[in-house]
């Protein structure tokens, strides 16, 4: 009797350990990847380097001085335009999303980057002023005054008149993030399906869970997928709002 009841409750603590073990594997492999994606998601695209690099050429062109990029990064720091991700998850791992590029966002960019864009210039002119035996006053006062003497606007109007455009316009942001469809999530890949109508048909992007925070990346495999990759290979984190 002993022997029958010591088997039975061997047998028990056999099968409770190999369920536990069953459902710990689950939970790594499987579980951490079901996740709802319902929310609203905001996306900061850094635009920094293109704009200090864009303004860097121009800038080169002046006469008589010089600035190198790491000058110029000193001077273009944290320009970065949001983008709203709206996902709403329907069924496992499948929903509709919105997404769209912030005007105001874009604008506020914009306007920092020509503010950046402007103390770089007028320093430059300041030193081709120095060298060339300028005795007046060449602080940063002096030089604006200089610059609407002399062109009949402030720096920043200045350089958005005839300077170069450092951002791609809205249209051609928009064009590459706004759009609304329904998305799927499997194996690491949200693959997100456009509305007709919308300039891009279908994105394939890599995403990896990290805290509150969403990380997506351009799928390379797309082509193998058959799926459009006609968008900017850029890596960029979703934030959950609050």
């Amino acid at each position: 009797m002993k022997k029958i009841v010591k088997h039975t409750v061997f047998t028990l603590l056999l099968l409770t350990l190999s369920a536990s073990t069953v459902l710990l594997t689950y939970l790594h492999f499987f579980a951490a990847d079901d996740k709802d994606f319902s929310g609203e998601w905001i996306a900061d695209l850094d635009m920094t380097e293109q704009i200090a690099v864009t303004a860097l050429s121009w800038l080169q062109d002046i006469e008589g001085v010089s600035i190198s990029l790491e000058d110029m990064e000193t001077y273009m720091q944290d320009l970065t335009i949001q983008v709203n991700l709206t996902l709403e998850q329907t069924t496992y791992s499948e929903g509709t999303f919105h997404c769209n590029v912030l005007p105001e966002s874009y604008d506020a960019c914009n306007q920092a980057a020509y503010e950046a864009f402007a103390a770089a210039f007028q320093m430059l002119l300041a030193e081709r002023l120095r060298m060339a035996g300028y005795t007046g006053d060449i602080d940063k006062e002096a030089i604006e005054a200089l610059v609407i003497e002399t062109f009949g606007m402030p720096t920043v109007s200045y350089l958005m008149s005839c300077g170069p455009a450092l951002l791609p316009s809205l249209e051609e942001l928009q064009n590459q993030y706004d759009g609304s469809g329904t998305y799927e999530a499997a194996e690491g890949i949200l693959i997100r399906h456009f509305d007709a109508g919308w300039s891009v048909s279908t994105k394939a992007e890599r995403y990896i869970w990290k805290d509150f925070s969403l990380i997506l990346s351009e799928e390379t495999d797309s082509a193998v997928l058959g799926l459009s990759s006609d968008h900017y290979p850029m890596l960029y984190t979703l934030k959950q709002t609050q």
